[in-house]
């Protein structure tokens, strides 16, 4: 009988060392994506947010209403192709992004261009982006493309909001410019108003529009640093930061990377003492891996995310997890 319970006992902890060496096989099998697998999550995620319809060129004013409830005038007149009018069925792309979750599995960070060309966050009305071709073939407008945005959907109107045009550079990124002339007008091509419960959104040009504000505050800044788990990097992964007590409307980026394997908001411009949450993302396997650390800034911080602290999950639970920060 002792023999038999003895038998038992070693073969008790035989299985425990064998589940122990499969989990850490587990582990050791995570493997870092390519730059490509990164960018092709990234861009599911955004296709899965762009909105289709179509219009008649050459009949007046079209008028499209968003999923969210966001109303889109086209002057159809107005529309050119290669600087020819154009007439008959257009396609019509619309994307329309109002919280951080959406905005960090598309890459769409609400970092505005200073005037010195450093970034800064900014504080988001809606980030949209409008397309409009004809046979595959990308179309120009001559009048102002008009948008009525019900703040609603913004935490409410902000008079201080202005409109700013995206600017994607040669890896894919984004980032914002003020729009406004050096006079501080649009120069007759647009602008952002508000008027009771909504923006007014004017603009001349498709691709990515904003309804923004600098991110205000007083205290003493810093710079912060990162470190992502060994094997990524700012190819195949990103670090983003969401400001505590901000909302839905805002999502800043470490959008550099430094010599010695570090991401980095090296412009100098987050406030110490600032409350807020650190977020690693890339993919596998077609899904998201992500980790989030709730911080409070100190000067020079320099914050170490391993394989150990990342959550394996879809699209819509990373969105959600990103979401519920508060």
């Amino acid at each position: 009988m002792k023999s038999n319970l003895k038998n038992i006992g070693l073969l008790f902890l035989a299985t425990i060392a064998l589940v122990s060496c499969n989990n850490d096989d587990d582990d050791a099998t995570i493997l870092p994506p390519s730059a490509a697998e990164f960018a092709a999550v990234r861009k599911e995620a955004l296709e899965a947010q762009t909105q289709k319809f179509t219009m008649t060129a050459g009949t007046g004013v079209i008028t499209l209403t968003s999923a969210k409830g966001v109303k889109i005038n086209i002057n159809g007149d107005c529309l050119t192709k290669a600087g020819n009018p154009v007439t008959g069925t257009v396609d019509v792309e619309f994307v329309e992004l109002f919280d951080k979750g959406n905005m960090l599995v598309t890459n769409k960070p609400t970092m505005g261009i200073m005037a010195d060309g450093n970034r800064n966050l900014l504080i988001s009305g809606g980030e949209f982006f409008i397309k409009a071709t004809q046979g595959g073939v990308a179309l120009a407008t001559t009048c102002n493309i008009n948008l009525m945005v019900p703040a609603s959907l913004t935490d409410g109107v902000d008079a201080a909001m202005t409109f700013w045009t995206g600017i994607i550079d040669a890896n894919g990124d984004l980032a914002w410019k003020d729009a406004r002339d050096a006079a501080g007008t649009n120069g007759g091509k647009g602008g952002v108003q508000a008027e009771g419960n909504n923006y007014y959104v004017s603009f001349g040009n498709f691709g990515w529009t904003n309804v923004d504000k600098f991110y205000s505050d007083p205290r003493p800044r810093t710079t912060i640093l990162a470190d992502a788990p060994d094997g990524y990097d700012n190819n195949n992964s990103a670090i983003y930061l969401s400001y505590d007590g901000e909302g839905q409307n805002a999502l800043a980026k470490l959008d550099t990377y430094t010599a010695a394997g570090l991401f980095s908001e090296h412009y100098g411009q987050i406030p110490i003492g600032l409350a807020c949450h650190v977020i690693f993302a890339t993919e596998d396997n077609g899904q998201w891996r992500y980790a989030i650390k709730a911080v409070t800034v100190q000067a020079n911080d320099v914050y170490t995310f391993t394989l150990a602290e990342t959550t394996l999950g879809t699209e819509a639970q990373l969105v959600a997890a990103i979401n519920a920060i508060q």
